[in-house]
């Protein structure tokens, strides 16, 4: 699967695609339909299947500080959407000259001279372009014009509510993983590179793997995890995703320590699956206390674990 950042480079003006659009935050069991779905279509009409989506995400932007917490990561949703078929990813940049944009202008210089979309299939609550002027009535309007057909998508629903991004979130701030994983198909995971820490684990006996956390994180605490990425099968560990108070820390991290891992694999870009909640995050008093309790949470997550 191919990352474009701009429509122009998604390579598909000459062919013609089949294009949904959303932000694809969770890629939950609502957005795998959809994305089955698309895959069918593009198949159908012999064109790649594109999914476009944006970062940062619209709400960010319109939201700041007050937007809900980010579910993935770009990364995350990268290997997300290639699982389930997508042949292209095109993340849009979210800015003033993106917000401006009228829904007319969209649909026509975007879907129809950049991308040549054969085919639109839409969620039924999408909206879009300038102060949310494009719905399903304007896409229809100007589907013959622009030259695409248009789909819409019939809500998930699971135990009477709607499949969404907002219940994942509101499983995963509640400590749910299972019910998250439910609702997603899978364990809820980021995917990231692997960074440079301060290597205070090391010093400790426990030495971790790091990603950075670069938007504000759905769940925060010590969990029991499986990493993707790094060997034929998934390897068992222990994570910290939080600020790190005991250290002074001032920006998110994840903090993986595998279990009888020594390697150096800095640059590598791993999943990391999380299975289950140990405990919350909190400062201790003093690194021998933070010592005793990590050792403490590795015991459990190997328990959790089966390891």
């Amino acid at each position: 699967m191919r990352l474009a950042r701009h429509a122009n480079a998604a390579g598909v003006s000459e062919s013609g695609c089949a294009l949904t659009i959303g932000n694809f935050d969770a890629v939950h069991l609502g957005h795998q339909r959809i994305l089955a779905t698309l895959r069918r279509r593009a198949d159908e009409r012999g064109v790649p299947a594109v999914v476009m989506t944006f970062d940062p995400h619209p709400q960010e932007y319109f939201r700041g500080v007050d937007c809900a917490p980010r579910l993935s990561t770009l990364s995350t949703r990268y290997f997300a959407l290639r699982e389930h078929g997508v042949d292209v990813m095109l993340c849009l940049r979210f800015d003033g000259r993106l917000a401006g944009t009228t829904a007319e202008e969209f649909v026509r210089d975007v879907l129809g001279e950049q991308l040549a979309v054969r085919h639109l299939l839409i969620g039924d609550d999408f909206c879009f372009g300038k102060d949310r002027g494009g719905d399903f009535e304007l896409l229809s309007r100007m589907a013959g014009p622009t030259g695409y057909t248009l789909e819409r998508t019939d809500t998930l629903s699971r135990d009477g509510e709607r499949v969404s991004s907002t219940r994942v979130r509101n499983a995963l701030d509640a400590g749910d993983l299972a019910g998250a994983a439910a609702l997603l198909g899978r364990p809820y995971a980021l995917a990231g590179r692997v960074v440079h820490g301060q290597r205070l684990g090391r010093q400790w006996g426990f030495p971790t793997l790091n990603l950075a956390v670069r938007h504000k994180p759905a769940l925060t605490g010590v969990f029991a995890v499986r990493v993707a990425g790094l060997d034929e099968t998934e390897l068992p560990g222990v994570a910290n995703l939080g600020t790190r108070p005991t250290v002074d820390g001032l920006r998110t991290l994840l903090e993986v320590h595998l279990f009888d891992f020594a390697r150096e694999v800095y640059g590598r870009r791993i999943c990391v699956s999380f299975i289950e909640k140990i405990r919350a995050e909190r400062k201790f008093p003093d690194f021998d206390a933070l010592k005793a309790q990590i050792l403490r949470d590795s015991e459990r997550a190997r328990e959790l674990l089966g390891v």
